[in-house]
């Protein structure tokens, strides 16, 4: 290892561990790596603060404003005594249920979608506190959940990858949509697997700053005028699109949230102060912050060297499961420390291949499984959603890990499983 990469893998320890200890404020530490990156000569102020102009993070912190104005509608006070309701009437009936119903939107905005997750964490934060159904016990699977869809047919751009990884191999293998599909659902039921196991271990507190608070405005009826409030829906689902057909129209699907934005302020939905706090949320500065760090850990090439070292280890006589699931770990593991999941999926996934390939076996679960696992990191919260869920649901470093370790795990053992059993080796 160069002394950069060392460098960088200790800053990102150091952030971590300050996350841990929880003495500063949600999203500090990530800012102080970044400056020590900087300090340390890993990278200059752009590379280190190139978060703050990421396209991601400026689509986010413009959701985050539009679930703002959202809150003001009708529809979401209907919403929220809906959920309010279920949360009342508690136990593992109404838990899962939730975790379903989000689920099965997801399956609408395919996985990964920021949009979707941003709207789901933001909606259930203002959950009042019930014993029968902690909102701390939903945040953490609802949240996650909003990465797992219940009918996964919204997944081209992984079908896509599969195909793409699989031809730059050089092997031409048929994967049907139906049956990638399929695979895709494992990793869903293995989520919901983790979710039953887990309701009883899960943090018992409050999650809004004033539950009687929470619960007026969940029974409050909306004060905005008909037209205004007919207009906010409008805008969010002009934003909406705006973001699914971003691999269609470019940046131009970033910048229509922020328009969108613009036209609440226009017409008084908003004011400017509202719009400032949900732009400046806690939980921008930590996606933010953390991308610089992302980045650095990428460029030193600390990805290409423990992909080759751990490729050189496995050799060619090892069983094709573990073979599999060890391959995911490192795709999953690297793509939440660097950021760049396509791009780390683009150096595992051939190195799989061609292991399959030596060992004279079908490489398509292999393709399949190590593409999926890219989106399948989520242990750390050094990226948006788990970020998102540690800071919405204020849980501390500890509780935080106690869901999200076995999730990744158990996660990972279905989607191998899934993928030897659709595709055979």
């Amino acid at each position: 290892m160069t002394t950069q990469m060392i460098l960088a893998l200790a800053i990102t320890i150091f952030m971590i561990i300050l996350i841990m200890m929880d003495k500063l404020p949600f999203g500090a530490p990530p800012l102080l790596a970044c400056l020590l990156l900087v300090i340390f000569g890993i990278t200059d102020i752009k590379g280190a603060f190139a978060g703050f102009s990421n396209a991601t993070i400026v689509m986010l912190a413009e959701f985050m404003a539009l679930i703002a104005a959202l809150q003001k509608t009708s529809f979401i006070s209907a919403f929220k005594r809906i959920m309010f309701n279920m949360a009342d009437k508690g136990g593992l009936k109404a838990y899962l249920l939730i975790i379903l119903v989000v689920m099965l939107a997801c399956s609408l905005f395919g996985t990964g979608s920021t949009a979707y997750y941003v709207l789901t964490i933001g909606l259930l934060s203002t959950l009042p506190y019930s014993k029968k159904l902690p909102p701390s016990k939903v945040i953490m699977t609802a949240g996650f959940a909003a990465n797992h869809p219940l009918i996964p047919f919204n997944t081209a751009l992984q079908y896509g990858i599969v195909i793409a990884v699989l031809g730059s191999a050089g092997v031409a293998s048929q994967v049907p949509v139906f049956k990638f599909a399929i695979v895709n659902l494992f990793l869903s039921f293995g989520f919901l697997l983790n979710c039953v196991l887990q309701y009883k271990l899960l943090p018992d507190h409050p999650i809004a700053e004033a539950t009687a608070e929470a619960r007026a405005q969940g029974e409050t009826v909306s004060t905005l005028p008909k037209w205004k409030e007919q207009l906010t829906y409008a805008v969010f689902i002009i934003a909406v699109l705006g973001m699914i057909l971003q691999s269609f129209i470019g940046d131009a699907g970033y910048a229509i949230p922020g328009l969108s934005v613009a036209v609440l302020l226009v017409i008084g939905v908003m004011n400017f102060n509202e719009i400032r706090d949900a732009i400046c949320a806690p939980i921008i500065l930590m996606s933010a912050g953390v991308i610089g760090i992302a980045d650095a850990l990428g460029s030193t090439g600390l990805t290409n060297l423990v992909g080759s070292t751990v490729a050189g280890m496995l050799g060619n006589d090892i069983n094709p499961f573990v073979m599999i699931f060890v391959f995911c770990i490192l795709t999953s593991v690297l793509a939440t420390m660097t950021g760049s999941t396509i791009g780390t999926v683009y150096v595992f996934a051939p190195m799989a291949i061609a292991t399959c390939v030596s060992l004279g076996l079908d490489p398509t679960a292999a393709a399949c499984a190590i593409v999926i696992s890219g989106w399948c990191g989520h242990f750390l919260p050094i990226d948006g959603m788990p970020a998102m869920v540690m800071g919405v649901g204020k849980y501390n470093i500890l509780e935080f890990w106690k869901f999200t370790i076995p999730q990744y795990f158990i996660r990972l053992l279905a989607l191998t499983t899934g993928a030897l059993i659709v595709f055979p080796a």
